[in-house]
């Protein structure tokens, strides 16, 4: 299998990423008018973020529908591979911005987290960020009922990036990384 230059990768894959969600799905969800508008003042890992509501109040999130691999928290811990890269993925989506969160049935989870979906607001338009990180093979989608309005998009959306060869479903993190900072850096400017 010839191996296509990163250049010419980037310049495949950037338009699908600057649509309003990820290109390939067939039908898009779109954010809520009724979501949460917060800031967000941490990220802790790939799908978990704490952020800060309008009534000053600071609460952990855990995004809806998908799992992203673990990283280490304390020295000495150890991360699962892909487990930076989703974090730094999510981090440079997230931190320090405003967000929307939508709401599926459940509040909270057993770790009285909230549980949401994530937008972030683009020139492109608006992203949910658990299905970027999906997109890009960060996460595995997972079905926690009853919160699974968005489970069959995510599903299309992580077996086209299997496909695809993306991320997790590819190469070793090492071989990647560098690939998805500049398909970020392109995106965000950063």
């Amino acid at each position: 299998m010839q191996h296509v230059s990163r250049a010419v990768l980037l310049l495949l894959l950037v338009p699908l990423l600057l649509v309003p969600g990820p290109a390939l799905a067939d039908e898009w969800p779109r954010p809520p008018s009724d979501g949460e508008l917060v800031r967000v003042v941490d990220v802790i890992d790939g799908d978990t973020i704490r952020v800060e509501r309008a009534d000053g109040t600071i609460e952990r999130v855990r995004y809806i529908g998908i799992d992203t691999p673990e990283i280490g928290h304390e020295p000495g811990e150890t991360s699962e591979p892909w487990g930076r890269e989703a974090t730094d993925a999510n981090r440079r989506w997230v931190e320090d911005e405003q967000v929307l969160l939508e709401r599926d049935v459940s509040e909270r989870d057993r770790y009285d987290r909230l549980l949401r979906y994530v937008w972030i607001e683009t020139k492109g338009g608006w992203l949910m960020v658990n299905g970027e990180l999906v997109s890009l093979g960060l996460a595995d989608v997972r079905a926690y009922e009853p919160d699974t309005r968005h489970h069959a998009w995510l599903s299309e959306l992580e077996q086209d990036a299997r496909v695809a060869g993306t991320g997790m479903h590819g190469g070793e993190p090492e071989d990647e990384r560098s690939f998805l900072d500049d398909i970020l850096e392109f995106i965000f400017g950063t």
